[in-house]
């Protein structure tokens, strides 16, 4: 058997006024934000779920459900901590996460360095671990219109033997 194992992940949130924009922790300046019960970071939810399913836990809503009082804003880095501390327990750690967020504006270069270091301090990986992608989707769909911002994310996990 082997001791590795792939994970996939995907969120998206709607943008709207009145919030501010995170993604993989770093905060974005835009004049809209991403609507959800926590800090609605999509890439750091992706990259949770990506964890998550390599190690057969389920998924980010069974943990930190949004009608949970405990999470209403809650900081998706430190969720990330969390999760990364709970995989840990199964005996698993990060080898490597690669991921895209899918969004027409704001243009994410400038920020895809500190994203990628932000992802790496919580997962305790070295930052050449981490890629950060970015794309629009030249108008088409939800992202494309800008009502929203998505994200995939792929992790693979390594068990101890």
């Amino acid at each position: 058997m082997s001791n590795l194992r792939i994970g996939h992940g995907y969120d998206v949130h709607r943008l709207v006024r009145g919030r501010a924009l995170i993604l993989g922790g770093a905060s974005i300046p835009f004049e809209l934000g991403l609507d959800g019960h926590s800090d609605a970071d999509v890439l750091l939810h992706a990259i949770m779920d990506a964890m998550l399913g390599a190690a057969s836990m389920g998924d980010i809503g069974v943990l930190f459900p949004d009608n949970d009082p405990e999470y209403e804003g809650a900081s998706s880095l430190e969720l990330t901590r969390r999760v990364c501390a709970l995989v840990g327990e199964k005996g698993f750690t990060v080898v490597n996460v690669d991921s895209t967020i899918l969004a027409q504006r704001p243009k994410l270069s400038p920020y895809r360095a500190v994203m990628r270091d932000n992802i790496a301090g919580v997962l305790n990986i070295d930052p050449s671990c981490v890629s950060v992608k970015a794309t629009t989707e030249e108008g088409l769909g939800f992202t494309g219109k800008g009502a929203g911002i998505a994200a995939h994310a792929v992790v693979l996990l390594e068990k101890a033997k």
